[in-house]
């Protein structure tokens, strides 16, 4: 498995070894030692979460003021531009954020660890995205950040408006939102 730093080193994608033939193909997705090597941390994955979604839904920026979770994300069909924000002060890339197309052809994994907002926008018809967490999903500690923000200044590929829903509708400015030490 290749490991590729992403422009904030702490979020990476994990390009597997994908072998191929007549009857179709078999990679492996996830290994915890292999996990380990690359990012230094013994995660304990605790739920797995599947979404569909249609051509220009955006979903986030979402994260967990407490039980902050770490993601391991994949699309299992279609393609998405998947965004992480780095909301730890403490951070030299505090407040920047790293987009990257993932897609069910190319079966890259990103990991986006625990202090950072995620978000994705489906680019084909539909996408089926399933992601990984460290912690469970804990809807009173649920936070969003406008996926708009001019002070993020996301590029996301699309023209005109996503669609998205109210709860995202309504995220905070990053001047705003709370954030981790």
């Amino acid at each position: 498995m290749k490991v590729h730093r992403s422009s904030i080193p702490a979020v990476l994608i994990f390009e597997p070894e994908v072998f191929a033939d007549a009857r179709g193909f078999f990679y492996e997705s996830y290994n915890k030692r292999e996990f380990r090597l690359a990012t230094g941390i013994d995660a304990e994955f605790v739920q797995d979460n599947v979404s569909r979604s249609a051509k220009n839904v955006l979903r986030g920026l979402h994260y967990q003021i407490e039980q902050p979770q770490g993601k391991l994300v994949r699309v299992i069909a279609g393609e998405i531009w998947d965004v992480a924000v780095d909301l730890r002060r403490s951070s030299r890339t505090f407040g920047k954020w790293t987009g990257n197309l993932l897609n069910a052809s190319a079966k890259r994994v990103a990991w986006v660890p625990p202090g950072f907002a995620h978000g994705f926008l489906v680019t084909s018809e539909f996408a089926d995205v399933q992601y990984k967490t460290t912690d469970y999903y804990a809807p009173e500690h649920e936070r969003t950040i406008r996926w708009d923000d001019p002070a993020l200044a996301i590029a996301w590929p699309i023209k005109g408006e996503p669609m998205t829903s109210e709860k995202d509708r309504g995220g905070a400015s990053l001047a705003e939102a709370e954030t981790y030490a």
